[in-house]
């Protein structure tokens, strides 16, 4: 590979495998790297994760579909993916001090996905993460119906989950996402 951006990322994301080996016990950095390497939209989707503060490690594997999981594991809620709205339903409901774009608007344009309720618990499985910010995740269609979103954290050693207007955003609430290579 002759791509300085994908070459320095894959060196970031080597480091960082090497450093947490807990959060993928049995796994090798070649069959990782290798996947990587013949997945250039994957590698730019990842790029954007770490470009905007996600800090995305692997963080298993996929016996079913033979993909590796990388999920943004910054220890809080990516920095450049904060201020956020829920969906462009929502921005497009607000009608004053609206914020810079939404969630999963986001995610979509990155090639990633938002985490669900499942996929952050697992996530906070691994380590202690959002103790001072949010993260919008997935919320189920009777819910954003209603005009609603849910986002989680972690406070007091729990992890809970909560619900907000999804045309809300704040400073400390943004989103983790995942990709499967």
């Amino acid at each position: 590979m002759a791509n300085k951006p994908y070459d320095e990322l894959l060196t970031i994301l080597k480091v960082r495998f090497d450093k947490n080996m807990n959060r993928h016990l049995h796994l090798k950095w070649a069959d990782v790297q290798n996947k990587l390497e013949a997945s250039p939209a994957k590698l730019k989707s990842l790029l954007d994760m770490e470009n905007t503060g996600g800090e995305p490690d692997v963080i298993g594997f996929d016996q079913n579909t033979s993909e590796y999981i990388f999920v943004d594991c910054a220890i809080e809620t990516p920095k450049g993916r904060r201020s956020l709205c829920y969906d462009d339903a929502a921005l497009s409901a607000r009608k004053e001090h609206k914020p810079a774009g939404s969630a999963l608007a986001m995610a979509e344009a990155m090639g990633i996905e938002i985490l669900s309720e499942e996929e952050y618990r697992a996530l906070q499985r691994l380590g202690e993460f959002d103790v001072k910010t949010s993260s919008w995740i997935k919320t189920p269609v009777e819910i954003r119906m209603l005009d609603g979103a849910l986002f989680m954290d972690r406070r007091y050693d729990h992890v809970f989950v909560y619900h907000n207007g999804a045309q809300s955003y704040y400073a400390v609430r943004g989103f983790r996402g995942s990709l499967r290579v």
